[in-house]
């Protein structure tokens, strides 16, 4: 439903710019060309955060799921690790050799 509303918006843009103004044609065409590169880079940057937040909520599952998984080439695991839900970080429990160590889930394989 969204991508429909995105293509009115943008479609309802692009006929303002054809009847409701004096720009000659090459600043029509490097009006439109901005506006692609911006609405094209903003997509870019949606996918990147998409997949960087299924890469992160893959490793505190796995981890949950009291399975050993690689971040920073240390094995994280329930034995040696707590996970802090707020800021999905892990964080090596007192008394073992991981101890104050803090690892975000996004660096985990």
């Amino acid at each position: 439903m969204t991508f429909v509303i995105g293509l009115v918006v943008i479609g309802l843009f692009f006929l303002a710019l054809h009847y409701f103004t004096e720009f000659n044609n090459s600043q029509k065409v490097s009006i439109v060309t901005i506006v692609l590169a911006i609405l094209a880079i903003a997509v870019m940057f949606n996918e990147y955060s998409e997949v960087q937040n299924k890469k992160m909520m893959d490793a505190t599952i796995a981890f949950k799921q009291n399975k050993t998984i690689k971040c920073k080439g240390v094995d994280v695991n329930t034995t040696g690790f707590t996970l802090s839900i707020g800021t999905h970080t892990f964080i090596g429990k007192a008394g073992t050799v991981n101890a104050s160590v803090m690892i975000s889930a996004s660096d985990c394989e």
